[in-house]
């Protein structure tokens, strides 16, 4: 029984997913995968069921009806995991636009440094982003900006959607105060677990944009994360 779970939301991921399975099986270090499929009409889950055969009782799937959200499939993950007693729970998209080979960096962030949670970075010393135009850099930088501004927090990446868990992290935390879907999902995740007093560790990652498939942001998300902050503030924790 691996320590390790890794959660990836999919929603046509059909160029990717096997690719990325298969690289996060190959490291020395155990991990298992459970992969979130919102009902992708391209046939990502029929590829996931399909490599069961092959990683039998490490590759998992949860099939849901439709596209639910990236933090209802996450929040659906990690009540999953914590029924299951995993130790480190990891967030990571399919589309390889997080490198795999950092979640070896992100576990020893929280299994042999001290870290409650560790966040993969593009904005701490050391970190950065590929394949951006210009201003949407600007953008997600001065978001992160924005948002620790506005919740006082030190996080320099506080969008980022690459992050190790502590499963005592996830315990602590009240899920159903959690009703974001995209970026915000994200940061609010990272505020209630700063606040609780939990040491965050923000590693530095290249983040490089997808090479196949459609991005799923939308105005709607980032509008989302703009405002959600301000519904933050007033959460009682």
């Amino acid at each position: 029984m691996s320590d390790s779970l890794v959660i990836i939301p999919t929603y046509n991921e059909k160029e990717n997913i096997e690719n990325m399975i298969r690289k996060v099986f190959s490291f020395e270090k155990d991990f298992h995968v459970l992969i979130v499929d919102d009902g992708s009409p391209d046939g990502t889950a029929d590829i996931v069921k399909n490599l069961q055969k092959e990683f039998a009782g490490a590759l998992h799937i949860e099939e849901r009806s439709g596209k639910l959200g990236l933090g209802t499939a996450y929040i659906h993950g990690f009540k999953w995991a914590l029924a299951r007693e995993y130790g480190y729970i990891f967030e990571m998209d399919a589309d390889f636009s997080h490198n795999p080979e950092d979640l070896i960096r992100l576990y020893n962030a929280c299994a042999n440094e001290g870290g409650d949670l560790s966040v993969g970075s593009r904005y701490c010393k050391g970190g950065g982003v590929e394949n951006w135009p210009w201003n949407r850099k600007l953008l997600s930088y001065y978001a992160s900006v924005y948002v620790r501004f506005i919740l006082g927090i030190k996080v320099k990446d506080t969008t980022a959607g690459f992050i190790c868990y502590t499963k005592k992290v996830l315990e602590d935390l009240d899920f159903d105060k959690v009703t974001f879907k995209g970026y915000a999902f994200q940061v609010c995740m990272k505020y209630m677990a700063v606040k609780k007093g939990h040491n965050l560790i923000e590693v530095p990652i290249i983040f490089k944009d997808r090479q196949f498939g459609e991005s799923k942001m939308s105005i709607a998300i980032f509008r989302e994360a703009l405002t959600g902050v301000w519904k933050m503030r007033k959460m009682k924790l």
